[in-house]
């Protein structure tokens, strides 16, 4: 690997073990086996590679969040369940990397460069979400529903986060989100006209 990359991953294992906030440039170069050049050099900035290395181990993720979606319907219930269930289930893990998303939104105001970044990835991220619920590829899915189905989704991921990040125990499994999902659904049918 080259300078990069071993920033790359020396900086997510900072991230992962110290988090955000405290996570120096001299932790990543120490971890990295690099030097503080590197980072301007190759990222800009201490924390340009930070939101880089936070959307890598998001997108390392991605694996884990699909489900054998054969039997179930694109957009059916079925699957928003067995989706959320995989989804949730990566929060229970230890040193989860949805407890840095927390970290962001407690301190988003001292970090605003790396907010700034996160906030393109949080688009995309929905964009991602899409097709593992709705079926499709996510190089299919428009700006519109990016920016309005992929907005729900990420507003559901981000609740969903806080509340496992702030007392797993009460916190809702997939089987109570589709309970409630389903009730939305048939309120809203029941109300056409």
């Amino acid at each position: 690997m080259g300078h990069r990359e071993d920033l790359l991953e020396g900086a997510k294992r900072c991230l992962l073990a110290k988090g955000f906030v405290r996570t120096t440039a001299r932790d990543i170069v120490k971890e990295s086996g690099t030097n503080l050049a590197s980072i301007g050099y190759h990222y800009g900035s201490k924390d340009a590679l930070l939101a880089q290395a936070y959307i890598s181990l998001v997108e390392g993720m991605g694996g884990a969040f699909e489900v054998d979606v054969d039997d179930t319907g694109p957009g059916s219930l079925e699957r928003f369940e067995r989706v959320w269930s995989n989804i949730i289930g990566t929060m229970k893990e230890p040193g989860s990397v949805w407890r840095l998303s927390m970290e962001v939104l407690a301190f988003g105001d001292r970090l605003p460069e790396l907010r700034d970044h996160l906030v393109v990835a949080q688009r995309e991220a929905g964009r991602g979400l899409i097709p593992l619920l709705m079926g499709g590829r996510e190089e299919d899915v428009s700006d519109e529903t990016a920016d309005t189905l992929g907005v729900f989704y990420v507003t559901l991921m981000t609740g969903l986060i806080a509340q496992w990040t702030f007392d797993p125990k009460s916190a809702p499994r997939a089987e109570q989100l589709t309970a409630g999902l389903r009730r939305v659904t048939e309120a809203a049918t029941d109300a056409r006209p």
